[in-house]
């Protein structure tokens, strides 16, 4: 099984040279993916806003320049998103950034997308809202083309490109990984058609649903000519530090019951676990030392029940 890690943006804090030490040192531990979380922005709370996921003040840092910033102070781990909130954003200008970071770090990256949950960011972003699905599956295809493509003729209900290039070809060209984060039905659909992964939200430790929701996956992929065994399937090893359960907070502090979700993981069918480095913090390890020391014991806990 193969560990990713979510990057806390909260080390920020504690200056530059701590988000590039931290990142170097989930490498050096031995995870094998580093990825960022993204919103824009976030919206304060209000009577016409359902409740937020997040704190409205919690710290985030761009998701993809934080990357590039990633990328200079590693050398081998992979490096995306978990998950880039792609309708949000131009997927001509995300094509080129996300070639451009896979050609600064030498072919490792692996994007994660999405569609989001926040009416208010998009439109703070002056996007619809409502079109974010018909968006999301256009936008892929398009940046596909991009990636793929000596010349870009593309005609879509939202995006379009006649006769167009984007140079130079990056190490994995095409090939760069489209994972697909949600457990909406869409999401199911998306990963299932056109995705490399899925990256599930939430419930890992419900193995049931899970292993069911993975031959859903394979079987979708199979029907449309795809080799399901190509795709790969990331677990969280707890739900996002959202819940002011105790146990939910401190879960990251038990090593332990870390490695068990990992294991239940596995057994689901899932060949990536991720864990959100946020919810490290949040079980007490509060500075840089505190938390590089607190992954090494979760890697290796965790390595010890499911291997590399």
């Amino acid at each position: 099984m193969r560990l990713a890690v979510e990057f806390p943006n909260v080390i920020y804090r504690e200056g530059p040279d701590a988000v590039k030490e931290l990142a170097a040192a989930i490498e050096s531990i031995g995870f094998d993916q580093l990825d960022m979380f993204d919103h824009v922005v976030m919206g304060h709370p209000r009577e016409d806003r359902p409740p937020m996921a997040y704190p409205s003040n919690m710290p985030i840092l761009e998701a993809l320049m934080t990357l590039s910033y990633a990328a200079a102070a590693t050398t081998t781990i992979g490096l995306g998103t978990e998950i880039l909130i792609l309708p949000q954003r131009q997927p001509t200008l995300v094509a080129r950034q996300v070639h451009t970071l896979d050609i600064l770090s030498g072919g490792r990256v692996r994007i994660g997308l999405g569609v989001g949950w926040q009416e208010s960011e998009y439109e703070a972003l002056g996007v619809d809202f409502t079109q974010r699905g018909k968006m999301m599956d256009e936008a892929i295809q398009f940046m596909k083309a991009w990636w793929r493509d000596d010349s870009v003729t593309f005609e879509g209900d939202f995006y379009s490109a006649v006769d167009m290039t984007m140079e130079p070809r990056s190490p994995q060209g095409a090939n760069i990984p489209i994972w697909i984060g949600g457990n909406s039905e869409a999401a199911i659909r998306r990963v299932g058609t056109v995705g490399d992964g899925w990256m599930a939200s939430g419930y890992a430790h419900d193995s049931e649903l899970m292993n069911a929701t993975i031959q859903r996956i394979k079987d979708l992929a199979e029907k449309n000519g795809r080799d399901p065994e190509k795709l790969g399937f990331q677990a969280q090893l707890s739900p996002p530090p959202r819940n002011n359960d105790p146990a939910s907070r401190n879960f990251y502090a038990n090593p332990e019951d870390v490695a068990g979700a990992a294991v239940v993981a596995r057994e689901a069918g899932f060949d990536w676990a991720t864990m959100n480095v946020t919810g490290v913090f949040v079980a007490g390890a509060r500075d840089l030392g505190s938390i590089i020391d607190s992954l090494g014991t979760l890697h290796d806990r965790i390595r010890q029940e499911v291997g590399t």
